[in-house]
């Protein structure tokens, strides 16, 4: 499928108000794609190249309806409880939000034959180590079942699904302070010491713009149904790097206070697979870290005033 081929599709994004969710929605409708949005809560921002649609995705009967009623040619399934959380009652939110929807929406697009589903995978995902599976939170045991579900459905039903596993994504428009690159961020631009724990884990970010060029690629891309594809940069940077940039652009002289809270236990270190991923759709990574750093700061500077308040 050509990027002209989008012109005219009906293409349903869940999870449309989110921080991949918006640039997406935005970039599709640049392609004449015909957008509706689908998310769990009233948006209050206006956007007029996407129609709007209110549903819990967990509502199987109720999504049923809705999607039937639109029959989109595409489904980006983006909507997500995202934490990394190990607690006990993130349990049940995370196989609502996470499974559940996904397994609705599979079964949704083999009924009505939907053309293509982008599923939205983590690097959080289990990998099989000594011959078992061991999901490190409830949101990884989730999500390694979604796209687990996924295989399944493609083998059984055909269902025309492609797993896009995402990586680390930040940059501007990320309004979830509990994470790292947003908290650390607003604390500094407040003048107050973020609390944090050792910074030792390597992790693989990926700047969003990035990964809405990569959604876009896995949807014009042919004959790579059933397929996982990574989304990421292919580096390892620590968490106390990222920290340290983000310190220097803002206010080298306020203390980081690492320690302060314990680390998560079974925290993932993977590396995304992009050279697999270039060899079949031709996309990689386009935006540094250090620039991808520098537009966050700079976007959170001028939106801190009007949508976050630092405690």
């Amino acid at each position: 499928m050509e990027l002209s081929q989008l012109a005219g599709r009906k293409i349903v994004v869940t999870g449309a108000g989110g921080f991949i969710g918006v640039p997406l929605c935005r970039a599709l409708h640049g392609y004449g794609a015909e957008v509706h949005g689908i998310s769990r809560r009233d948006q209050v921002e206006r956007r007029d190249h996407i129609r709007w649609w209110r549903a819990d995705l967990a509502d199987t009967s109720g999504i049923r309806n809705l999607v039937t009623r639109i029959k989109p040619d595409i489904i980006f399934h983006l909507a997500s409880y995202v934490t990394g959380s190990r607690d006990l009652r993130m349990v049940w939110p995370t196989f609502e939000g996470n499974l559940l929807s996904t397994v609705n929406l599979l079964t949704i697009a083999s009924e009505i034959g939907c053309q293509r589903v982008i599923l939205a995978g983590s690097l959080e995902e289990p990998e099989s180590a000594g011959g078992e599976t061991i999901p490190c939170s409830p949101y990884a045991a989730a999500k390694g079942a979604s796209s687990s579900y996924a295989r399944m459905f493609h083998a059984l039903y055909q269902t025309p699904v492609v797993i896009a596993r995402l990586f680390m994504v930040y940059g501007p428009g990320q309004q979830d302070r509990t994470k790292l690159i947003p908290y650390v961020t607003l604390s500094l631009l407040a003048k107050q010491p973020p609390k944090l724990g050792s910074g030792q884990r390597q992790v693989d970010w990926v700047h969003v713009d990035d990964v809405v060029d990569g959604l876009i690629a896995a949807v014009k891309t042919p004959n790579i149904e059933g397929r996982t594809l990574d989304f990421g940069s292919g580096t390892l940077v620590s968490i106390r790097t990222i920290v340290q940039q983000l310190s220097e652009c803002i206010d080298p002289n306020i203390d980081l206070l690492w320690g302060a809270i314990p680390d998560r236990p079974m925290e993932q270190m993977r590396i995304a697979n992009i050279s697999k991923t270039y060899d079949i759709t031709g996309w990689k990574p386009k935006i540094s870290l250090e620039i991808g750093l520098e537009q966050t700061v700079d976007w959170y500077k001028k939106q801190r005033g009007v949508l976050f308040s630092c405690d």
